[in-house]
Formats: structure tokens, C-alpha cells, sequence
């Protein structure tokens, strides 16, 4: 059995992406700081007959999301699939002249250090495997940056950095890295369905296509 692990799981693109690759066998893990939340995930991927484990943990803080996916991998067995998607806090985005440390450092820590922890905890096993895939999500401020959305537009270009760093680093040892950026609201009756980004996931780990998905251009 394969599994999904998703650090910053969430009730939108987390639950869809949970329940497209649970269609498809995966066993999925869930991440994220509200504990509560996390089981009203789960019990909605068993009524749906996925197998689901979560574990809590502020991704925000150093070294916290390992253990909890460690937790993760000794319940469901290794990560074949990680899915890096934290919601951004609208209240702690600033225009870029009015942005100062403190603005900027929480967005770094969710996007950036965060994804960076969690890759550090299930990439040993891919390469040891020879194989696997790392999925980022990011909003459109990653592809079309706006001086209003500061914090935001700083954390999201580190993250793509990386992840595309990561992508040129490990293509030769079949692990696939791969970023979606969602440009406009994602959710039940807005812009962007949650079950089409989940789908475009899907087929970046499936049929292992370009880094840069870019949805809504």
C-alpha cells in the first residue's frame, strides 16, 4: 500500500487531494496544528473507506512536523508522496514598504522551514526506495508577485526555489519534485474546485510531467 502524507491538511485541497489519491489505494497522513480538525478529516476519509492516520503539529515551529510524520510512517509505512500546501495567513500579509521581520518571518517559517523539515524526514526513505514524488503548493503570488502581498511573495519564491532546486537534484534518482501554483480563490463553488487542483496533483506524481503547473492563467 502506498501513502500520501500531506503537511498543512485542510478541509479544501487537503480533504480533495486526500480523497483522489485515496480513490486510487493510497493510505493517506494528515499534518497539521488543529488537532480537531484533523480527526473531522479522518472520519470523512473513512466514511469514504480511505485509511487515514493524522497527527498534529505546528508546522510553524523548528522540528516539529518530522516527529509527527515519523509518527505518520510508523503507523502507515513510507511516504511515497509528500504534499507541502499550508494555508498563508491573510492577516499577516503587508504591503512590501510596510513589511518588517516580524511580518515576514511567521510566512518563512510556514512555507519555507516547514517544507524543508518535511522533506528532510521522508526523503532518506525515497532514496533508499529509488523513487517517490514531492508535491508544493503555493497561491499565484508565486508566479505573479504583487508589491501588496509581500510577505507572501517573499515565502513563495524561497519555496519554488527550493522545490525546484530539489527537482533538478533528484530526477536522477526517479524522485519527481513538482509545484502547482493556484492563481484566484480555491473552494466549493469558487474559482478553482478543490477536486480539479487535487486532479492536476494526481497527474504530476502519475504521468511525472513538467516541474511548474500554473492553474488559472
Amino acid at each position: 500500500m502506498s501513502t500520501l502524507a500531506i503537511v498543512g491538511a485542510g478541509p479544501n485541497l487537503g480533504l480533495a487531494a486526500a480523497s483522489r489519491f485515496g480513490a486510487d489505494g493510497f493510505d493517506i497522513g494528515l499534518v497539521a496544528r488543529n488537532a480537531q480538525r484533523l480527526e473531522e478529516l479522518r472520519g470523512t476519509l473513512g466514511q469514504r473507506s480511505i485509511r487515514a492516520a493524522a497527527a498534529a503539529a505546528d508546522i510553524r515551529r523548528p522540528q516539529a512536523v518530522g516527529p509527527a510524520l515519523e509518527d505518520l510512517i510508523e503507523r502507515l509505512g513510507p511516504v511515497d508522496v509528500l504534499l507541502c500546501g499550508p494555508s498563508v495567513v491573510v492577516e499577516w500579509i503587508k504591503p512590501v514598504a510596510e513589511s518588517t521581520v516580524a511580518d515576514v518571518r511567521p510566512h518563512l517559517e510556514l512555507s519555507v522551514l516547514g517544507a524543508i523539515d518535511a522533506v528532510q524526514t521522508v526523503l532518506p526513505g525515497m532514496r533508499r526506495r529509488g523513487g517517490g514524488t514531492l508535491l508544493f503548493t503555493t497561491g499565484g503570488a508565486a508566479v505573479a508577485p504583487s508589491a501588496d502581498r509581500a510577505s507572501s511573495v517573499i515565502s513563495y519564491a524561497v519555496e519554488v526555489a527550493y522545490a525546484r532546486m530539489l527537482h533538478e537534484a533528484l530526477a536522477s534518482e526517479g524522485i519527481h519534485v513538482a509545484h502547482t501554483a493556484i492563481v484566484g480563490p480555491l473552494g466549493s463553488g469558487l474559482q478553482h474546485e478543490p477536486a480539479h487542483a487535487a486532479e492536476l496533483l494526481w497527474c504530476q506524481h502519475a504521468e511525472r510531467g513538467d516541474f511548474q503547473t500554473v492553474l488559472g492563467r
